[in-house]
């Protein structure tokens, strides 16, 4: 538990000083890498023709960043179609399959990063930099730029301009991730993880036998992978290799590296709302604002709230996850007890002693919560309800989440649980100073919806045809835990896997590229559109009936509303699949 603890109070200090300065980037105020990162940006604009000052509207917004995203895919299925040539491939890797290669481009480009295959002996070097670790930047920083856009429609500025996205890509790719990634990569070939170009490597063992001993430019796509929520890993055992992951230092690393910039996203938008509120509470500069105007000043100070109790809901279901799974874990299995085997480490199975018990349970929870699908455990012999906080968490799809993607998917139960609070009371729901009417609703609703119709309908696909359950290898409750995993981390894009399926199938290949792209660029357009109406809509003068976002209170009724509406959806499915096994397990 001391451990638990200490790992998640240092986030919260690294937290505060990383959000302030992504503010700064997102709202376009000075940082003190201005002088250099300015010229960087000023080439790159030159070279893609773009002008940083001509802002868009969230139509605009969102066709530019589906016509990027779509050229990068188009570019990406061709490299994986003809990695075959002798280019940076020492090891003689063929070409992708087409179906594959289908699942794969979509899989990165949609920020899911789930892998069918091994990328050892499914990748060449060109693939794994060209498509793999260079798409793993683009669609960090297409989901980031969206959230940044998503955030100025909230703060209302003006009426049809969100931004530019193109701006908004580069100086998240050049101020953030690039930089970030540097560091954070040198720190990981410190550590141990391998980074060159050289083949690999045929080792005689003591027993006699021959082993191969994977090399590559690993720590490059480790670094990315974890800062960009993006997942996978360069090897198929991912993050539980020590190729990967060598030293307890390396797993705090990739930890904080997922954790950072999702938490950092909620402190930007509560900063980037607080300025709003600011602009409005004072009168131009030389006059003395009236005695109404100068008590509204006196709260201006705490608008940064909205943030907080964003941050604050996030958290909570974090905890009960975290403490959920470690409990869970901790408990050990009962078959092993009944045999004589001792549990008294708890669960051990499928974890690295490296990492024990506490570690393993956190970077589950973080991986799942923050939508970045790495791995250092196997989730697949992960007890029953310890798996189950991993499933639920990317079924909810709002517990931080990845690159914007928590924030702007919580968001979308605020305006819910605002709305519903209205209903009691009689009232026309506000949010943010904005009203929240009629076609904001059936936004909100649709966006809502599609997570869940995406997961539920596929997993129903799945076991009703022939095609789906050949590949389900493990037969009962488990089975459909490891079908439901699959779609929930496709539809939240997170991309880890409970594994045990044979999904390297055209069923599922395709199957699972539909969720992950539909399950991207759906919700990113809806969330968009809501933004872009109510950027338009007049602020409306707070009231004692007004209902307070910005406090522990609304936080509470935030965590209450997302188990309601996401968590209820999902239990008949989970009766059937984790907690049926349990039961059973405990029996």
């Amino acid at each position: 538990m001391l451990e638990l603890t200490l790992t998640i109070l240092i986030f919260l200090v690294m937290v505060i000083p990383v959000g302030i300065y992504v503010y700064h980037i997102a709202a376009g105020k000075h940082t003190f890498a201005d002088p250099v990162f300015n010229r960087v940006d000023k080439v790159i604009y030159k070279l893609g023709g773009v002008n940083p000052s001509q802002g868009m509207n969230w139509k605009k917004y969102a066709l530019a960043l589906l016509g990027t995203n779509a050229v990068m895919i188009l570019l990406g299925y061709l490299i994986l179609r003809i990695q075959s040539i002798g280019f940076l491939n020492p090891n003689g890797i063929g070409e992708m399959e087409p179906s594959l290669s289908f699942n794969t481009i979509i899989s990165f480009m949609t920020n899911t990063n789930l892998q069918h295959y091994s990328g050892e002996s499914g990748l060449s070097y060109l693939s794994q930099m060209l498509v793999i670790t260079f798409m793993m930047f683009v669609s960090a920083a297409s989901g980031y730029a969206a959230c940044i856009a998503f955030i100025r429609g909230l703060a209302g500025k003006t009426k049809d301009n969100v931004g530019n996205f193109f701006c908004d890509l580069v100086r998240i790719i050049t101020r953030v991730l690039l930089p970030f990634s540097i560091v954070g990569g040198l720190l990981l070939v410190w550590q141990g993880v391998p980074q060159n170009f050289s083949g690999n490597i045929i080792v005689d063992t003591l027993e006699g036998a021959k082993q191969v001993i994977c090399m590559g430019p690993v720590a490059a796509l480790e670094i990315i992978k974890h800062l960009g929520t993006n997942g996978g890993g360069f090897l198929g055992a991912n993050s539980s290799t020590p190729l990967e992951n060598p030293t307890i230092l390396t797993n705090l690393i990739e930890l904080y590296s997922m954790m950072l910039l999702p938490g950092a996203c909620v402190i930007t938008f509560g900063k980037m709302v607080r300025d709003r509120k600011q602009e409005q509470a004072h009168e131009p500069a030389g006059i003395l604002p009236a005695p109404s105007t100068r008590r509204k000043s006196l709260t201006v100070r705490f608008a940064g709230r909205e943030g907080r109790s964003i941050f604050a809901a996030m958290g909570i279901l974090f905890l009960i996850g975290l403490g959920v799974c470690f409990w869970a874990e901790s408990q050990g299995n009962p078959v092993l007890a009944d045999i004589g085997l001792s549990q008294s480490m708890g669960s051990m199975e499928g974890k690295e002693v490296r990492f024990g018990v506490a570690q393993s349970a956190m970077f589950t929870t973080t991986t799942t919560s923050f939508t970045t699908g790495t791995v250092n455990n196997m989730h697949d012999t992960l007890t029953p309800l310890g798996g189950m906080v991993p499933l639920l968490h990317m079924m909810l799809n709002v517990v931080f989440g990845g690159k914007g993607v928590g924030l702007m998917n919580m968001i979308m139960y605020a305006i819910l649980a605002v709305f519903l609070c209205g209903l009691m009371i009689g009232r026309t729901p506000e949010y943010l100073g904005k009203k929240i009417e009629g076609r904001e609703m059936k936004l909100t609703a649709l966006c809502i919806i599609i997570h869940p119709l995406l997961i539920l309908s596929f997993s129903a696909l799945a076991v009703s045809v022939s095609a789906g359950l050949q590949g389900i290898t493990n037969p009962g409750f488990h089975g459909l835990s490891q079908v439901l995993y699959e779609y929930a981390s496709s539809a939240a894009n997170n991309g880890s896997g409970f594994e045990g399926l044979a999904d390297n199938s055209m069923f599922w290949n395709i199957t699972t590229g539909l969720a992950m792209f539909f399950g991207r660029y759906l919700s990113i357009v809806l969330q968009l559109a809501i933004a872009g109406s109510l950027m338009k809509k007049r602020f409306v003068t707070e009231s004692a009936g007004t209902l307070h976002t910005d406090n522990f209170s609304f936080a509470i009724i935030l965590v209450v509303v997302v188990v309601l509406f996401a968590a209820l959806t999902f239990f008949p499915v989970l009766a059937l699949g984790p907690i049926a096994e349990h039961l059973t397990l405990w029996a």
